[in-house]
């Protein structure tokens, strides 16, 4: 089966356009339903940390001040992921501080998102939230620790994309599932995914 790499941020705030740097990164590799690898650390953002950041994530400017440079983290995980499709939970955000640190170090940064969030969204209208945390306990999934560490995130993000891949292949006996399949899945609107998937059960027969 198919291997991706799914990652999460911690970050001094929400845009890299506007100096925001990383604080913190963790991947987990998963393959055949299970995490078969993981990689996670602290970095020096060479800013200060706002104090709501840290009262929302638990890092703080003394956490990250022996830390290694963006720089140096960045460069491990590109080596990391390499040419692996990535997953995120609400992956607009995470993939823009990936294809940011990742140019500033003139690296190649193409690589292929799917979102858990976009993807809960058409797949499970019914819940009430779709905030990675509320589907975590909604679905009965593992919940790995204090939700904004990067590696507890990316452990749940995790577990929730195997669900995801089971739910659609269970729902429209598809045999395979796989990253590209479920990145067009995500930008379907809810109304057509239906059909969507029942053109590809036909493509499989």
């Amino acid at each position: 089966m198919e291997r991706v790499a799914v990652l999460d941020f911690e970050t001094t705030g929400l845009s890299p356009g506007m100096g925001d740097r990383p604080t913190e990164v963790a991947i987990a590799l998963v393959e055949q339903g299970r995490i078969v690898e993981r990689f996670q650390s602290l970095m020096n953002p060479g800013r200060p940390i706002p104090a709501f950041v840290t009262q929302l994530t638990g890092i703080s400017n003394a956490m990250v001040a022996a830390a290694p440079p963006v720089a140096e983290v960045m460069r491990e995980a590109a080596r990391f992921v390499g040419a692996l499709p990535v997953v995120a939970h609400n992956a607009s955000f995470d993939r823009k501080f990936w294809v940011a640190e990742l140019q500033r170090l003139s690296l190649p940064a193409e690589a292929s998102f799917a979102c858990t969030m976009l993807l809960s969204r058409r797949l499970y209208p019914d819940c009430a939230s779709h905030k990675l945390g509320a589907l975590i306990q909604t679905l009965g999934l593992p919940q790995t620790g204090r939700a904004h560490r990067a590696m507890v995130d990316t452990e749940m993000a995790a577990h929730l994309w195997c669900r995801i891949r089971d739910d659609v292949a269970r729902r429209w006996r598809l045999p395979a599932v796989s990253h590209a399949l479920l990145a067009r899945a995500q930008a379907t609107p809810k109304g057509k995914l239906e059909r969507f998937f029942a053109e590809q059960q036909a493509c499989e027969a």
